[in-house]
């Protein structure tokens, strides 16, 4: 196919939104959230209900995104793991201020959370690494996450030395430059795909983690 018949294809796409919308949410957004997620948990064609679009900002306002996993919805926030000297904890050591985007397509549906991000207890990490398979606590030692990395081999060998020195079976420690963030949220916002694009959005917003959310619809 051209390049031209390429783009006419591009501008071309388009989908037609169903009938059901949102008449009623709960007023608490966590309670919204979390019917949200077990409909996407039980729906067949998504493939990890849990997957989110994480995006930052540095301290010179680049902003980068990547898609993480959500662990624990818990103590009021959305909590994810991560190498702390990968780039997104760089990036959120210089401004905290984060968004996550759960793009369940195949429901037509979005949720998009901004609000603080902040480190977990080192005990919360550990006993979340605790719980990891095997492969996944040996790969969080191999992996020196968002360094530059010479060939596949490197990262390999990486992973052959610490499994040799944790096998199978042993109990593996978590490494200190390994936790978690947990996202504390400002504003919340629930978005239905409708017909003719007049798509429902519903936001929940709070001027601090201490007051009472509001609940207003929003022009799609």
């Amino acid at each position: 196919m051209t390049e031209s018949g390429i783009r006419a294809k591009i501008s071309a796409m388009r989908r037609s939104y169903g009938e059901v919308g949102l008449e009623k949410l709960p007023t608490d957004p966590f309670v919204a959230f979390e019917e949200w997620m077990a409909a996407a948990a039980a729906n067949e064609i998504i493939v990890e209900a849990n997957a989110m679009v994480l995006s930052t900002a540095d301290g010179s306002g680049e902003i980068t995104t990547r898609t993480v996993l959500l662990k624990d919805i818990s103590q009021g926030g959305f909590t994810f793991f991560t190498n702390y000297s990968s780039r997104k904890a760089q990036a959120i050591a210089m401004n905290s201020q984060v968004t996550l985007l759960f793009p369940w397509y195949a429901m037509e549906r979005q949720v998009i959370i901004s609000g603080q991000a902040d480190k977990i207890s080192r005990e919360e990490s550990e006993s979340y690494f605790a719980t990891r398979p095997w492969s996944s606590q040996i790969g969080a030692w191999a992996s020196a996450q968002s360094a530059p990395l010479a060939s596949r081999e490197e990262l390999e060998m990486r992973f052959k030395g610490a499994s040799e020195k944790w096998p199978e079976g042993s109990v593996v420690p978590t490494p200190p430059h390994w936790g978690g963030f947990r996202v504390i949220p400002d504003s919340i916002e629930f978005w239905q795909g409708r017909y003719s694009r007049l798509h429902d959005r519903i936001r929940y917003h709070r001027s601090d983690a201490k007051s009472d959310w509001e609940m207003q619809r929003y022009f799609p």
